[in-house]
């Protein structure tokens, strides 16, 4: 029987590999190529932090790691945010990224409160 515990049934990185597409999609004409690779490589740090850590069979390591998938979504924020003012994207397309960002952040939040909940049961 094929194992049950595997990152890609979370669907927090469901979510970011989700995101990360959007970044792709959006960013990948652009003319601006360190802004595009920056946003682009921030985007997809995003699941693999979370593949990462899930997969180091550690609480503590996994918590690590989700602390910083939330460094790098918050760095993918601030581009789109930047990226509405700088004209790259138009407003719609910033308020549904945002949406996005914010919803895997309050999923990576909440992960990471459960895990420092089990953590501190087991000490």
């Amino acid at each position: 029987m094929e194992n049950q515990r595997k990152f890609e049934n979370l669907l927090v990185w469901q979510r970011s590999v989700l995101l990360t597409q959007k970044i792709y999609f959006h960013f990948n004409v652009s003319d601006d190529f360190g802004f595009r690779n920056q946003i682009q490589r921030a985007a997809i740090s995003i699941s693999n932090n979370i593949a990462e850590g899930f997969d180091r069979k550690s609480d503590r390591e996994f918590k690590r790691f989700l602390a910083i998938a939330l460094g790098s979504l918050s760095e993918v924020k601030s581009m789109v945010i930047t990226a509405f003012h700088l004209s790259y994207i138009n407003e719609e397309d910033q308020q549904e990224l945002v949406g996005h960002i914010d919803a895997i952040g309050k999923m990576t939040n909440s992960l990471i409160n459960f895990l420092t909940k089990e953590l501190a049961k087991n000490k």
